[in-house]
């Protein structure tokens, strides 16, 4: 069983809340982080007065109480479901369900997260229980701060990133290039699926999962998210971006490098040499009680000086540094604290991204991102691949 969650019980003093309270299925990341507990169906988690109680089906029964974090389970069945069901049906049945659940522990006021369920709310409120929907989810904030078997999590998935990173390069490194410049390997063109496959092959050696793998090269490599398509070409930046989900832990590792077959042009190497100086300039502004404005706009100062567009010095700029500098990374691939203006204040125990960019549209652009924690002093980098322009 999970110890209480001092910052929790602290929000919930602030808000003048009896508990906490969420209704969602265990993909759900503040679901599954508060109760311990997957189901692939909805079910309820109230935490109240340091402890947690679950509200589930039958079904689910004699493994949430085997498997969950919870003080008690409690099933459907306990609060009159059935009855409840033939006489206004399953959807309403379930909500009403969760409001007698809440009021058996005595609560009269939660506070739940902004996802939380409109029906389920209308049925706490029109049984007497408040309802104060958190725009900030607190528990977020709870996570965002691991524990050392957390970070252990995050190392493995983030060691499967390098090994996939290593078997990318080797991919490259074998590759020929044709009379018009494109990337051929085993006969056939190199492209972008190509190389997610494979990259895909590797991680679920390391039992995880990649979704949206960011191969893209040329223009598509300056499109945020676009995640790359048709054939690889010699010469031009080829940035790859690998963020899966380690699935017997549910945690995720990130990670992006930037390679090139062949000669980089004098402007690509230009944007790498800015956004790697970006990069360090964002690291050495990372430790505890620095904000994620203050190390976005350390990075921004870099690119800024060699002429290039920030989200800082431009509104919603296409070229230069057009995003923030990183996120947190735990049980979602993009939670708190963010690197970015307005980013919290970094505790120890954060894991965020640093991933300065410079991009032009049309052309292309480059990237690199580690991912870290920070310590009581600092942080400690939980990637370990070179950094350099990859140029093969």
């Amino acid at each position: 069983m999970r110890p209480p969650y001092p910052k929790l019980d602290a929000h919930l003093a602030d808000a003048g809340a009896d508990g906490f309270l969420v209704d969602a299925d265990g993909e759900d990341s503040t679901q599954y982080y508060l109760s311990g507990y997957h189901a692939p169906d909805d079910f309820a988690t109230l935490y109240a007065d340091g402890d947690v109680y679950l509200l589930v089906s039958g079904l689910e029964y004699t493994r949430a109480v085997a498997d969950s974090d919870a003080a008690e389970v409690r099933k459907l069945d306990d609060y009159g479901y059935r009855e409840k069901a033939a006489e206004v049906g399953p959807p309403e049945a379930m909500k009403l369900v969760v409001a007698d659940f809440v009021a058996d522990y005595g609560v009269d006021s939660v506070s739940v997260p902004a996802s939380f369920p409109t029906g389920t709310a209308d049925a706490l409120r029109d049984a007497g229980v408040g309802v104060d929907p958190q725009y900030h989810d607190p528990v977020e904030r709870v996570r965002a701060v691991k524990a050392d078997e957390e970070l252990e999590c995050v190392r493995t998935a983030q060691a499967a990133n390098e090994a996939a990173l290593a078997a990318v390069e080797a991919l490259l490194a074998d590759a020929s290039v044709d009379e018009d410049g494109v990337l051929r390997h085993g006969g056939d063109a190199l492209t972008s699926e190509r190389v997610r496959d494979r990259i895909a092959g590797v991680l679920d050696d390391h039992d995880c999962v990649g979704s949206e793998t960011i191969v893209a090269c040329g223009p598509a490599a300056a499109r945020a998210h676009d995640t790359g398509s048709g054939p690889l070409r010699a010469d031009t930046p080829i940035v790859v971006d690998v963020f899966p989900e380690h699935e017997p832990t549910r945690y995720y590792g990130d990670v992006t490098r930037t390679f090139v077959k062949g000669e980089p042009s004098e402007q690509a190497r230009e944007w790498y040499d800015v956004a790697h100086e970006a990069y360090e300039a964002a690291l050495d502004a990372v430790e505890p009680g620095a904000t994620g404005e203050d190390v976005h706009f350390a990075a921004c100062d870099v690119v800024e000086d060699a002429g290039y567009p920030t989200t800082r010095s431009h509104d919603g700029p296409e070229n230069g540094f057009f995003h923030s500098t990183g996120h947190g990374v735990g049980l979602d691939v993009h939670e708190s604290p963010h690197l970015a203006e307005h980013g919290e204040v970094l505790e120890p125990g954060h894991v965020v991204t640093v991933e300065p960019g410079v991009y032009e549209q049309g052309v292309g652009g480059v990237r690199v991102e580690d991912l870290v924690v920070v310590t009581e002093d600092g942080y400690e980098n939980l990637t370990d691949y070179p950094t350099d322009l990859r140029v093969l």
